[in-house]
């Protein structure tokens, strides 16, 4: 089965924060339209190599998408149209942006380019705190980029928060819960920091400059962003995400479904044809490789062990969980046969359950959620 994904990754950002650990770099001195130029030339070789079927997601993510200019911008929905023609009715068209990057001419393109939903990195709603994790955007500049897409008429938004932060309190998530509420968005995705090597703050933290919440306090973030949110009408549908009727991210969810994708840009991860890649990371190792082929830097093929335990790592999380007979179809085998050392075990600990056709995380799995994942790892039978 060819790919009906698409991901592309712009790699430019005004700033690098301070807890990220992306293939990003400040816009300012970058070779961009060379960049733009090369990306063209993967994806020509990668249709050539796997062509696409009828496309249902785009997602356009970074690094800050929505940094390039409006001209920039046009040249990139132009290529990716040309290459990858054929779009569902119901194309699901995402770019990623920070707050206070999303002025009218920009966003005026990118709808006439088809992008119908914007993925804004709100982060947290208390000025200093964005300040400490090194956001240069203001409170007021998240509600300006809301205000901004759906004056340009994109109707579907998305707003990504985080907990766990330095100095963060459960009293700040849940302001920050309610000033983004207030927006109404169509989605959210709510994460924990996870301090990476690499980054200013792993840095710090191996300094002891890094004052982070109490283990307790993170939990307690997360469980009251879980209720405030259900509350609110959103369903959580991911450990992380949650959305209105009918919005969930239905390009991330190709990721947790363990289905193909295309993965075009420096740094990307791709899987295509039983195959998972990942780009060369570096602008110019990128422009310079894309002129004699394709910029892979690593190529494995996904064996059927490792296919099927990813079928359970990364389907588990969603809160629906696995279907026992989507796995058969898949696999010709089921999951109870396959992972006959695991199941038994997550279930008597309460961490998973098996209802009618389909293994899920418990209220207590979904707190313990990376002990259930790396279960898997190396199991399947």
């Amino acid at each position: 089965m060819n790919p009906r994904s698409v991901y592309i990754h712009i790699p430019f950002c005004t700033h690098k924060c301070h807890y990220c650990d992306f293939t990003a770099y400040v816009v300012g001195g970058q070779p961009v339209d060379e960049y733009l130029e090369a990306l063209e030339r993967e994806m020509a070789q990668t249709v050539e190599a796997v062509p696409p079927e009828t496309i249902e997601t785009i997602f356009i993510g970074g690094g800050t998408p929505t940094v390039l200019t409006p001209r920039q911008m046009e040249t990139l929905l132009q290529a990716i149209r040309r290459y990858f023609p054929r779009w569902s009715p119901e194309l699901e068209f995402t770019v990623e942006a920070n707050p206070g990057t999303t002025e009218s001419e920009l966003l005026s393109v990118m709808v006439d380019g088809g992008v119908n939903r914007l993925s804004i990195g709100a982060q947290t709603f208390r000025s200093d705190l964005l300040e400490r994790i090194g956001r240069v955007h203001s409170v007021e500049a998240i509600v300006r980029s809301v205000e901004e897409a759906r004056s340009a008429g994109i109707s579907n938004v998305s707003l990504d928060l985080m907990f766990g932060l330095p100095e963060q309190t459960v009293e700040d998530m849940e302001e920050a819960l309610e000033r983004a509420l207030a927006l109404k968005p169509d989605h959210f995705s709510v994460y924990s920091l996870k301090v990476e090597e690499g980054t200013l703050f792993h840095t710090r933290l191996l300094q002891g400059k890094l004052p982070l919440p109490s283990e307790d306090d993170e939990l307690e973030m997360y469980q009251r962003t879980r209720r405030r949110l259900t509350e609110a009408g959103y369903h959580q549908y991911e450990v992380s995400n949650f959305s209105r009727a009918g919005r969930k991210s239905r390009h991330n969810s190709t990721y947790w479904l363990n289905l193909p994708y295309y993965g075009l840009g420096t740094g990307a991860h791709g899987y295509t044809r039983g195959q998972r890649h990942q780009n060369v990371k570096g602008v110019k190792e990128y422009i310079r490789i894309t002129r004699d082929g394709l910029p892979a830097a690593d190529v494995h093929p996904v064996h059927r062990s490792e296919e099927m335990e990813n079928q359970l790592i990364l389907g588990l999380r969603l809160l629906e969980g696995v279907s026992r007979r989507v796995f058969q179809n898949r696999f010709g085998t089921e999951i109870e046969t396959v992972f006959a050392h695991v199941l038994p075990g997550l279930l008597d600990k309460g961490l998973i359950v098996c209802e009618k056709d389909r293994y899920r995380l418990t209220e207590r799995g979904l707190l313990f959620g990376n002990e259930v994942f790396s279960s898997f790892l190396g199991e399947a039978a």
